[in-house]
């Protein structure tokens, strides 16, 4: 007897991630594994909200993206236990969709990472998942506010000059809070780097 094999999900395009992956986000009666909340209010450091959209090619904002985030905390640790995150409030990575915000955008609460290493600048890793792409794309988003760490970051250090400005949110203050805007654009003018993981 033989058998038809079906697609994977790695080989059809989506726009099914956020509704699996962030349920809750899209009211659905499933819980969220991970949300855009990376640190609870006890957790220390400086707490900051990063927001942005991401733009297809011809500049519009992209409804049905899913970005996931990985960081360190504010002293440059990736939490290594379930009782490390219960006693810090900091979980270090996020998810979140742009389907359900007015604006198409994605908002993620956090603590301004600290340096992992040595001569990196504190940064936060960024997985985009969206409608037409049989793989996810990774890039970074570092801080302007970092100037002289981000001169020295092997990473950084390592794009074209001209391009690492797609890189670098930039600070601002809403209502009291510290605010970095990082717009993602995948292809075109300006595209974002990514990076060959």
């Amino acid at each position: 007897m033989t058998q038809t094999l079906k697609q994977t999900p790695s080989q059809t395009v989506g726009p099914y991630f956020a509704y699996g992956l962030v349920p809750q986000q899209y009211n659905f009666d499933l819980k969220s594994l991970f949300t855009p909340v990376l640190a609870g209010p006890e957790t220390p450091g400086e707490h900051i909200t990063i927001i942005g959209q991401v733009f297809d090619g011809e500049g519009n904002p992209v409804t049905d993206a899913l970005i996931e985030v990985t960081q360190a905390d504010g002293s440059g640790r990736y939490p290594a236990s379930r009782d490390e995150i219960a006693a810090t409030g900091f979980r270090g990575f996020g998810r979140v969709g742009t389907g359900t915000d007015a604006q198409h955008r994605f908002v993620i609460e956090t603590v301004k990472p600290g340096k992992t290493a040595d001569g990196s600048a504190p940064h936060v890793n960024v997985t985009v998942l969206m409608r037409g792409m049989l793989l996810h794309a990774f890039t970074r988003l570092y801080f302007e506010d970092e100037a002289a760490a981000n001169a020295t970051d092997p990473v950084l250090e390592a794009v074209p000059a001209a391009r690492r400005a797609t890189l670098i949110a930039k600070r601002d203050q809403q209502a009291g809070k510290t605010v970095y805007r990082f717009d993602i654009r995948m292809q075109g003018e300006g595209e974002t780097v990514f990076f060959d993981v």
